[in-house]
């Protein structure tokens, strides 16, 4: 295990009658292709924070395999800052915005509870407490990691204005791409498509209710359609299928590099629409009314479905991240949802 420079000094016990401060550990990717835990020294709460154990961590696929592989583009540095990221772009970086645990300390109110926070993986982390939002009773700790990428989904299902009885067809079956089928799909008379180069995520889509199809089988003429594959085939499937004046959603991330986008053909005489959606603003739709702590409160709300549990396929010892996680990873590996179990 590595050593943050942070970290230097930091003790544990007594020196001299002063108390020692308490160690903590934390992923920190620090080079192409490799992470480390590094130690860290917690520091005593200030007023108004609260300090947590953690109990599960979720990786962002899509986002945390661009930073592993050092490809979040210079334009992008200040926007792709996680809310309590330390380090900085390229490496070494402290990220990540998913953890749940359990607060050991700080107002009365929150100590004993389970909460959410968007920090990167620690073992144990120091917050504010206005940035913890209580996870709510009966949603399993396990599953409240997803609130992150939850909070994505419902964003993005707002910037497609999803009605009922659309037929909609959500191309990428990855983490975001299944929690908005899994969203849309309770909008009464959709027709949800999920759409994956992969025949296993096809007992995926049933579980959450949809249906499946290879690329080749995407259904056409569709109301709406989200992108959620971040390539640039996906993209070229989700254009073909949309119906005339019909919008595509474009979820994915790409990180560095430029991606053809299909344009010829039928776009321009069909009247297509390409929407960006991404999580940092609140949709249009919705920002007069919604603040960022409403939209993720109810983002925890909706993880209130035992079917969401299908998504966490990939479980990782916190311990054992520097060996296994640049392997889950990888482009092409088998692995939906990644969650860190922290003993």
């Amino acid at each position: 295990m590595g050593e943050h420079s942070a970290a230097q000094g930091a003790h544990t016990g007594a020196v001299d009658g002063a108390p020692r401060r308490a160690l903590a550990r934390a992923l920190w990717y620090v080079a192409p292709g490799r992470v480390d835990l590094w130690e860290e020294s917690v520091a005593p709460l200030g007023p108004g924070e609260a300090r947590v154990r953690t109990l599960w961590s979720s990786v962002s696929r899509g986002t945390e395999r661009l930073v592993l592989a050092g490809r979040v583009p210079v334009s992008e540095h200040a926007r792709m800052r996680a809310p309590a990221q330390q380090g900085a772009f390229p490496f070494p970086v402290k990220y990540g915005y998913a953890a749940v645990g359990v607060v050991e300390a700080g107002p009365d109110d929150l100590v004993g509870r389970t909460v959410f926070a968007l920090v990167p993986h620690a073992d144990v982390f120091t917050a504010p407490a206005d940035a913890l939002v209580a996870v709510p009773d009966g949603i399993p700790p396990r599953r409240a990691v997803l609130a992150a990428n939850m909070e994505t989904a419902l964003n993005g299902v707002w910037d497609g204005a999803v009605g009922p009885g659309d037929r909609v067809a959500v191309v990428g079956a990855g983490l975001v791409g299944c929690l908005v089928a899994s969203l849309v799909a309770r909008i009464a008379g959709t027709e949800v498509t999920l759409v994956d180069v992969l025949p296993a995520r096809a007992a995926i889509a049933a579980a959450l209710g949809c249906r499946f199809a290879a690329p080749e089988d995407c259904p056409r003429d569709c109301d709406v359609v989200f992108h959620a594959s971040a390539s640039e085939p996906g993209l070229a499937t989700a254009i073909a299928a949309a119906g005339t004046e019909a919008a595509i959603v474009e979820m994915s991330w790409y990180g560095e590099g430029a991606v053809a986008a299909p344009l010829g053909g039928a776009f321009h005489s069909q009247r297509l629409r390409l929407v960006g959606s991404q999580v940092g603003s609140v949709a249009p739709s919705r920002r007069p009314r919604w603040s960022y702590r409403r939209r993720l409160e109810k983002a925890l709300d909706l993880l209130d479905d035992p079917r969401l549990d299908v998504l966490l396929d990939t479980e990782i010892a916190f311990a054992d991240l520097p060996r296994l996680l640049p392997a889950a990873l990888a482009a092409g590996g088998g692995a939906l949802g990644i969650v860190v179990r922290y003993d």
